[in-house]
């Protein structure tokens, strides 16, 4: 479970409830941290964004232009805004929900 995420010498430390390290990666291959959870983190490289599990294994990944832009994650979820409305998808970038702002 993440707990935290440590970014240090250009690397993202991915850190568990007792702040022990699970395991990290260098922010060139990871990218930009947008968010995590405790079962995921989501970073974005260029206009994509990739969503990894708590080992940083890739779980999914797609273009900002289909997914629009990045608002939080929270649990099993993250919320991105496109034309004026809030879509809310799972950890694969499926479209669980969305709602008008």
């Amino acid at each position: 479970m993440i707990a935290d995420v440590v970014y240090k010498d250009k690397k993202y430390y991915l850190m568990d409830e007792y702040g022990r390290e699970i395991c990290h990666d260098w922010e060139s291959k990871l990218g930009v941290l947008m968010g995590f959870s405790g079962v995921m983190a989501v970073f974005r490289i260029d206009k994509k964004y990739y969503v990894y599990d708590d080992n940083l294994k890739e779980i999914a990944h797609n273009w900002e232009s289909s997914l629009g832009e990045f608002r939080n994650v929270s649990g099993n979820y993250i919320n991105f805004r496109m034309d004026k409305k809030i879509y809310t998808r799972d950890s694969h970038l499926r479209e669980v929900s969305h709602r008008w702002e």
